[in-house]
């Protein structure tokens, strides 16, 4: 008897024992800290910026968005909604998952930084660099007069802008060229490498497109190639694990910036012109798959069609949506700020995952009976938070959206079911509504409070916490090594975006590869030795 009460699992330890892969430490870059590393539902702190689509489950666990008041123009249960909808619940299983986890290659356990990056970065790309740069510089020089002092470049030296434009994101300054000031943003460990003039006309130059094609140009025309290899290689280079996110990254100005420029510098910013969604696996944060949405730029202006209206492009690699602003079916007006928008950008992100059996973690914005519905007959399941104001609650009864009568009890649930599919409310400090295909509602969870202990929950609700904390960590800390220059033109903010996403997935890489065993550099030395192999500087150790 005594035997078999020692094999039985304490809820905290089944929580974690369900979700192992999850138990990250915040030695997550390499890093030490005194937080909770066993913990495998870590939230960060109140104030962190995660994603725009989390708040708080509680204070001590995972922050997702409260669904609070009754559903819009909702007066009482519609019965036509409520057909199909019951309170029997049965057993469901989500078939095994047909794809495996981890990188698709084998690197040597002498592998360099610069041997991750470029995985993502290849020499044919820097060289486009250089072939574009100078093919610019040239015609503009043409049109505008020869400028004293220019020479074209060569793949050393864009090797090396791209260095000191990295190593933004491992030491933080106020622009790019305080690298040669002597004040104390300056890096004199790195500024020899090259002049300040000469690094300041490649800037002024530096293109990945140089011009328009004779055939038209779609979208972020200006770095379409690069966006096309580095898609590729985010699919060839790495297999996510069953369970993935669909969500917004963090791309907002670093408070850092904000603080340290004037009021009038701060005016002069424009305001960002863009999206990025991405599909990132939950168990190692690598990001598989990105789409960006450029939206009201003269660089991705289409021309007027015959009722006058302008176009309005979204680009993704190799897929290519146009949104024409008017009051259409398909028109801007119809879908901005609307779950069909991000619906469109559900399907485009998971296009690859067919017949995989994996598992999709969405935000409100995302989560619609339809698109799941959708998404089952694909083979791909998934768990998502609903809200009655972002998300498309079409075919959901009403019943389950609206909040009647007092409080109920902390950690009680009401759950209908639809074929495979469950409509879950929970209540913890507010009411949580969840759809999901992914978990048997007959399960139960836990949400473990650091403070007062556990909260009951339905399996769903615990895996959805579980995920997202991890996510909301990660992004916590890969955005602090987030490229810094930030330029005004739209395709440039978009490729050092991409530039810094490609260093933390080359990261990744590098921790799950024998290089790591043989030396362990953390998320800030790894940036450090990159920048300084990309500089070509013979002493290629990160400092201490």
């Amino acid at each position: 008897m005594a035997e078999c009460e020692r094999k039985t699992l304490s809820p905290l330890e089944a929580a974690r024992s369900r979700y192992e892969s999850l138990q990250i430490s915040d030695d997550v870059f390499g890093e030490s800290g005194d937080d909770s590393s066993e913990n495998p539902f870590y939230s960060t702190s109140g104030d962190s910026n995660s994603d725009n689509y989390t708040s708080e489950i509680n204070a001590d666990d995972i922050r997702i968005c409260e669904v609070g008041g009754s559903h819009p123009g909702a007066s009482g249960p519609n019965t036509l909604e409520e057909e199909g909808w019951s309170d029997t619940l049965r057993d469901i299983t989500v078939p095994s998952y047909k794809g495996t986890c981890g990188p698709t290659q084998r690197m040597s356990a002498t592998a360099t930084a610069i041997d991750f990056f470029q995985l993502f970065v290849p020499d044919n790309a820097i060289q486009n660099m250089v072939t574009q740069t100078n093919m610019y510089a040239k015609k503009y020089q043409e049109r505008f007069g020869s400028e004293d002092g220019w020479c074209p470049v060569t793949e050393q030296e864009m090797r090396a802008f791209l260095g000191f434009v990295c190593s933004t994101g491992v030491h933080r300054c106020e622009s790019v060229l305080s690298i040669w000031s002597s004040g104390f943003f300056g890096n004199r460990s790195i500024a020899p490498r090259m002049s300040q003039s000469r690094f300041e006309k490649i800037l002024k130059y530096f293109h990945v497109v140089a011009f328009r094609s004779s055939q038209g140009s779609q979208g972020l025309y200006k770095i379409q190639p690069f966006l096309d290899c580095l898609q590729q290689a985010l699919t060839c280079t790495f297999r996510p694990s069953q369970t993935q996110v669909l969500h917004e990254p963090l791309i907002d100005e670093d408070p850092v910036f904000i603080t340290t420029c004037t009021e009038r510098e701060t005016r002069k910013r424009k305001k960002r012109k863009f999206s990025l969604w991405v599909r990132q696996c939950t168990s190692t944060g690598f990001i598989c798959q990105l789409l960006v949405a450029a939206k009201n730029m003269d660089c991705l202006r289409v021309p007027e069609d015959q009722t006058g209206n302008t176009g309005v492009n979204e680009w993704k690699c190799k897929i290519y949506v146009h949104l024409k602003e008017g009051l259409g079916p398909d028109g801007l007006d119809t879908l901005k700020h609307k779950p069909q928008l991000h619906s469109l950008v559900a399907r485009q992100l998971c296009q690859n995952l067919t017949a995989q059996n994996a598992i999709i973690f969405t935000g409100p914005s995302i989560t619609s009976l339809n698109l799941f519905q959708e998404f089952q007959k694909q083979g791909i399941y998934c768990c998502g938070l609903l809200s009655s104001r972002k998300s498309d609650c079409t075919g959901l009864p009403q019943s389950m959206l609206a909040t009647t009568g007092g409080p109920p009890q902390r950690g009680q649930s009401r759950i209908k079911m639809n074929g495979d599919m469950s409509l879950i409310s929970w209540y913890n400090k507010g009411h949580f509504r969840f759809l999901t295909n992914a978990y048997s509602p007959t399960k139960e969870g836990v949400i473990i409070k650091r403070k007062s202990g556990e909260v009951p929950c339905p399996l769903a609700v615990e895996a959805f916490a579980a995920h997202l904390g991890y996510i909301c960590k990660y992004d916590d800390k890969y955005s602090k090594y987030f490229i810094f220059h930030k330029p005004n033109k739209t395709w440039q903010q978009v490729f050092w975006l991409t530039i810094s996403i490609a260093i933390n997935n080359a990261y990744i890489l590098y921790k799950m590869s024998e290089a790591y065993q043989v030396k362990r550099y953390s998320r800030a030395q790894f940036g450090e030795r990159l920048v300084r192999e990309l500089l070509d500087l013979d002493d290629c150790s990160p400092t201490q």
